[in-house]
């Protein structure tokens, strides 16, 4: 393995964040800020996945990792469609009022998945990450003959442990506050309620692989706090959504901006609305009216919703989108990427980090 995280002149991980978000323009200024980011290859067909790649190359960036969906095992996956069938029904109203129809139920595959990991290990991706479950053991074979950091999202001491187990060589762990879908390794389970700090002791006294702890990171004191509590780098999303290098969309951008202005009641809830996984986000009128009807069915689920997510985004509807965002999501700002960066480590610098 070449990859290392002592490696990182800056140990700030960009969060892969599907959907848009991560953009190759975001990756690589994270990388030239010193920090390590990481591209999301999840809803992107593998020619768009290789052109990123090679877009990053080429923009001289060499330090940059990719992001994995682990999909159920073949024939261990469930649909519950009495549940589905249920869902459809109350999605259909949303539908009609945005000028679109309810797709069919997907069939399950695990093709995407398959052909993602076939060009991350053709171009050679130095650092790979998995959320939602383990990569099978011919899968971390793989990625370490071509010298890949195998990179695990984790949100309990026992994943952590199994991950180890399976190869891993950096665990990615996940707090309660981080933004976007929790990495449960099933898709009923209940994401642990466990704080990061806690969390981070327990598997940082209990294994020795390195790890990037993440969760509602909002300032440099939270950086500092999670390096001294054993973390070798600290990773960030919410903080890079208001960036001009992300593609967050209009909407999504308006609604950050207003939650981060004194006195909003902005929250954040976790919700099975959009996808049928636990994802957290900013709360909206979809969650509230669609959530607690949610089966815990994916990835059909978020095939359901989303020509309404897409036709609301046209819209510039923030009502009906997923607004992902982690519980510092009030410290967002609407400035470069290298801006959020630097400021961020100086600020851990000045509480410590480093020392």
């Amino acid at each position: 393995m070449s990859a290392q995280l002592r490696d990182l002149p800056v140990p700030l991980v960009g969060a892969p964040m599907a959907g848009g978000p991560t953009t190759d323009d975001l990756v690589v200024a994270v990388g030239e800020a010193g920090g390590l980011g990481f591209l999301a290859t999840a809803y992107r067909s593998a020619e768009q996945i290789r052109a990123s790649f090679d877009a990053v190359r080429e923009r001289g960036v060499r330090r940059f990792g990719a992001n994995l969906f682990v999909p159920d095992a073949p024939g261990a996956h469930e649909t519950d469609p009495a549940g589905v069938a249920r869902y459809i029904e109350a999605l259909t109203p949303w539908a009609q009022a945005a000028g679109v129809a309810v797709p069919e139920v997907p069939s399950f595959s695990t093709a995407e998945y398959a052909a993602a990991l076939d060009v991350v290990v053709d171009r050679r991706v130095p650092w790979v990450s998995f959320t939602f479950g383990l990569p099978g053991p011919d899968e971390v074979a793989r990625l370490h003959e071509v010298d890949a950091a195998v990179v695990v999202t984790v949100t309990t001491v026992a994943d952590a442990h199994a991950a180890v187990e399976r190869g891993a060589d950096i665990l990615w762990v996940q707090g309660p506050a981080a933004g976007g879908h929790r990495s449960t390794f099933t898709v009923a389970q209940t994401p642990p309620e466990e704080s990061l700090d806690h969390l981070l002791r327990a598997i940082v006294d209990s294994v020795e692989t390195p790890v990037i702890a993440a969760g509602g990171v909002a300032d440099g004191s939270d950086v500092a706090r999670l390096l001294g509590l054993g973390a070798r780098a600290v990773g960030i999303g919410t903080l890079l959504l208001r960036t001009p290098e992300a593609g967050t969309s209009a909407p999504y951008r308006r609604a950050l901006a207003a939650a981060t202005e004194p006195g909003s009641p902005a929250h954040t809830v976790l919700t099975r609305a959009f996808s049928g996984r636990p994802a957290r986000g900013l709360a909206n009128r979809f969650h509230h009216e669609l959530g607690h009807l949610a089966p815990s069915v994916f990835p059909e689920l978020n095939t359901l919703t989303g020509p309404i997510r897409r036709a609301a985004t046209a819209a510039d509807d923030a009502e009906a989108i997923t607004l992902w965002a982690g519980e510092g999501f009030a410290a967002a700002r609407a400035v470069p990427t290298a801006t959020v960066i630097a400021d961020l480590w100086r600020a851990a610098l000045e509480h410590g980090a480093g020392g």
